[in-house]
């Protein structure tokens, strides 16, 4: 075993031998949008991400399902279905079986395997005091995703949204490949401060943010503001509350999309602050809008400055 449940990391992580490691994963959820196709093809998108975010290349999934087949037509379970298997096409995978279970809420995710160099392997810990931190998409998707269960999403947020919960780490992946990475996390349910603080906490370091550096979905402030904040968000915001240290300048929707619980978002890359650039040029080579949000700075391990 080289990665476990020490630091609550990302995926496992299994040498079979000096040069050949599995990445194992899994991830499922309810529906988040209406249309069943891109719910399959998100939650696909958002299992596989793990495997991404340890510096490895996915293998092969299994489906796991929960669908009320009494409740609902069939077909509903074959576009989720379809979804998810069109997106591991995508990654360059197959879906070779999986499991499903007869539930009063539907429920649909991957457990996926990837592969990865044992010497290669990218971990939410070993950042070092001066690293700059990368994000790869912006965050809002939490918010956003409630607001379109409310019905009141505009439709240029819900569009932007569902693109980026579609959209595969796999670019951001590669071009973190090419760059001396220290640490690395994706940034799913607990939020970019909360997976920071995870990865600032195994690092021993402390970090600080850019606030207004951070990309964010259109709309997402507004709605926040509006009250559309998922549950997962505010206890995000409820543990983090003595860990960050917000200016008293930053607004309460500020604070809350910091705090996001993110379905299917972006790496937060952690390197030296020479590679940067690089990272960024190969970023934007594979078209994926990668911003420099903060540093990792001494301190408390784990705490936050939010600037």
């Amino acid at each position: 075993m080289l990665v476990g449940l020490e630091t609550g990391d990302d995926a496992a992580v299994y040498r079979l031998r000096d040069d050949l490691a599995l990445v194992v994963t899994t991830d499922f959820f309810t529906p988040i949008v209406d249309d069943a196709y891109t719910f399959g093809g998100i939650a696909a998108a958002n299992a596989l991400s793990d495997i991404y975010a340890m510096g490895g290349i996915p293998l092969m999934a299994l489906n796991l399902v929960a669908f009320p087949a009494k409740e609902l037509p069939l077909a509903l379970l074959s576009d989720i279905l379809r979804g998810g298997l069109d997106k591991a096409h995508e990654a360059g995978i197959e879906i070779l079986g999986g499991h499903s279970i007869d539930d009063h809420e539907p429920k649909y995710g991957l457990a996926a395997i990837g592969t990865v160099h044992p010497d290669r392997v990218v971990r939410n810990r070993g950042g070092q005091v001066g690293d700059r931190l990368v994000l790869t998409k912006p965050i809002g998707t939490g918010i956003i995703s409630t607001a379109i269960k409310h019905g009141a999403a505009p439709a240029a947020a819900e569009r932007a949204a569902v693109e980026s919960m579609l959209q595969l780490n796999q670019a951001a992946a590669e071009a973190m490949s090419l760059s001396p990475v220290h640490a690395a996390t994706d940034i799913t349910g607990f939020g970019l401060l909360g997976h920071l603080h995870s990865l600032a906490l195994a690092s021993g370091t402390a970090a600080r943010v850019e606030a207004k550096a951070v990309p964010r979905l259109p709309g997402v402030l507004e709605l926040a503001d509006a009250g559309e904040v998922p549950g997962g968000t505010r206890s995000n915001e409820r543990f983090l509350k003595d860990r960050v240290a917000w200016p008293a300048s930053l607004g309460a929707p500020w604070r809350t999309v910091l705090c996001d619980a993110q379905t299917s978002g972006g790496l937060l890359i952690v390197l030296p602050a020479g590679e940067v650039e690089r990272l960024l040029a190969e970023l934007d080579r594979r078209g994926v809008a990668g911003r420099p949000i903060g540093e990792l700075v001494a301190g408390s391990p784990g705490s936050i400055q939010v600037v």
